[in-house]
């Protein structure tokens, strides 16, 4: 079988009139997408009101600086969990239109404008209370899904242990012998605990924002796992930022904290243990987002190693609740400013 690249968009209009997707009379536009490292992406414009799709396609080999791979037929997984996630959060997840296992390839409504990716928005300074609180409600209701088919859908974890336990916490192991018993550790305890329905990429990467509302993205490390990854991955996002802009600190810290705070308000998870492994998420990923194999491109050389240096002095303070990890980072940075 011939793969289709579908970012030549003369073969992939070829492929969707051959395979039935567009009208006779269909004329379509096509804009590759740019973001994402395990994806083609391609925003596909159609005419008459019919509405717009974008088109994902799952890459083998991901397009990072260093070699990082993962089965292309996890593009099922996507396609599971973006129908499943329709029916726990709808209104906030793109529509699923089609599957092409054979050429790896999934196709869902195109969210419409105006919209703005909220890391851009965040990146430009324009901090929101409303996302954050809604952000963390999101997850919260993810993570309190009750369905019994959840548990064995996505007991399969191969995606989520290829494109996150090993490049970010066995790979940072690696890069940093310091932390290596920590997140040895950690991985151990993840690999156990298979307490809900977990998004596995839950960042501002992957939320779009627009007339009030977040509309949630990617969803092809989806497992039933820890939900205390959730939050740390996305709690490093924030927090990073804090670091990345000093002018907005104080208000990503403040985003950070209720996002959290809208998060416990909502979720049904027992508390007590799942602040005790949120703090350790946030400090392993922390540490990956600056030594892992995906750091985080606006922090330059200087800032990577001082948020693992900050983080690993957070580690032996033994911190013990979230909200005290995310203002005694606040005070961390700020020493650091003087």
């Amino acid at each position: 079988m011939t793969r289709l690249n579908i970012e030549d968009h003369d073969s992939l209009r070829a492929y969707l009139r051959g395979e039935g997707w567009l009208a006779a009379d269909e004329t379509p536009g096509f804009t590759t997408l740019a973001g994402g490292v395990s994806n083609r992406t391609v925003l596909v414009h159609r005419e008459h009101g019919r509405g717009d799709w974008v088109i994902k396609q799952a890459l083998a080999k991901l397009r990072v600086d260093v070699d990082w791979f993962s089965a292309p037929e996890r593009i099922q997984r996507e396609a599971a969990a973006l129908q499943w996630l329709g029916r726990i959060i709808p209104d906030h997840v793109p529509a699923f239109v089609f599957l092409d296992d054979r050429q790896h390839i999934l196709a869902m409504s195109a969210v419409r404008q105006p919209h703005i990716n909220w890391k851009t928005a965040l990146l430009q300074g324009r901090t929101d209370m409303q996302a954050a609180r809604q952000f963390g409600t999101l997850l919260a209701q993810i993570h309190s899904a009750k369905q019994p088919m959840l548990e064995t859908d996505f007991a399969d974890r191969r995606y989520f242990e290829e494109l996150r336990l090993e490049p970010y916490y066995s790979y940072t192991a690696e890069q940093l012998p310091q932390a290596a018993d920590f997140l040895h550790g950690l991985i151990a305890d993840t690999r156990a605990r298979r307490l809900c329905l977990v998004h596995g990429d839950y960042s501002p990467k992957n939320a779009l924002v627009g007339q009030g509302r977040l509309i949630i993205l990617d969803f092809e490390v989806t497992h039933f796992g820890d939900p205390a990854f959730d939050i740390g991955f996305s709690m490093t996002h924030l927090l990073s930022k804090a670091h990345h802009l000093p002018a907005h600190r104080s208000a990503f810290i403040q985003m950070a904290a209720a996002c959290w705070r809208s998060y416990i308000a909502k979720v049904s998870l027992s508390f007590d243990t799942l602040d005790k492994y949120a703090v350790r998420h946030t400090c392993a990923c922390l540490l990956a987002r600056v030594a892992g194999r995906s750091p985080l491109e606006y922090l330059d050389c200087a800032a990577r190693q001082r948020q693992a240096d900050i983080t690993l002095g957070l580690l032996a303070d033994r911190i013990g609740s979230l909200l005290e990890l995310i203002h005694a980072l606040e005070e961390k940075l700020a020493k650091t400013d003087e």
